[in-house]
């Protein structure tokens, strides 16, 4: 059984959240605060910590940057992110954060579980859904 920590300052995410995962294959555990799930990490046995990108006073991007932080130099085993953006600008952050993965909002029931899915076989998501068509120079229509 995989354990994966929610974290938002917004209880109505947390719940939706745990409605969307609810299995008998996972435990679901929650989080107000970064400090919250720092200190949740830090005891262990957590294995996917998704995280709200607007968090109180220390949002996703802060949070994952001191996981992996500590994971550098040993203080904490090392745990996958999925982050939830706001808006497709946000993709730069995840990324820069280190995050596995990220979804962007409003959230959708199926690509919340593929994410989650994909992070905990240890492979990384992408949220392409929100992404612009290609547009190519004399190309009748986008790609």
């Amino acid at each position: 059984m995989a354990t994966v920590l929610v974290a938002s300052d917004l209880a109505a995410l947390r719940r939706e959240l745990r409605s969307l995962l609810e299995s008998p294959y996972l435990e679901i555990e929650e989080a107000a605060t970064g400090p919250e799930v720092l200190k949740r990490v830090g005891q262990g046995g957590v294995d996917l910590v998704i995280l709200d990108l607007q968090i109180g006073s220390m949002g996703a991007m802060a949070i994952c940057l001191e996981l992996r932080n500590e994971e550098s130099y040993g203080a904490t085993e090392p745990v996958a992110v999925l982050m939830l953006l706001d808006r497709r600008p946000d993709v730069f952050l995840a990324r820069r954060s280190g995050a596995e993965g990220f979804v962007v909002k409003p959230l959708d029931p199926v690509r919340v579980r593929t994410a989650v899915r994909a992070i905990l076989r240890g492979e990384e998501y992408e949220d392409d859904s929100l992404r612009p068509a290609t547009v190519r120079a004399g190309s009748p229509e986008p790609r």
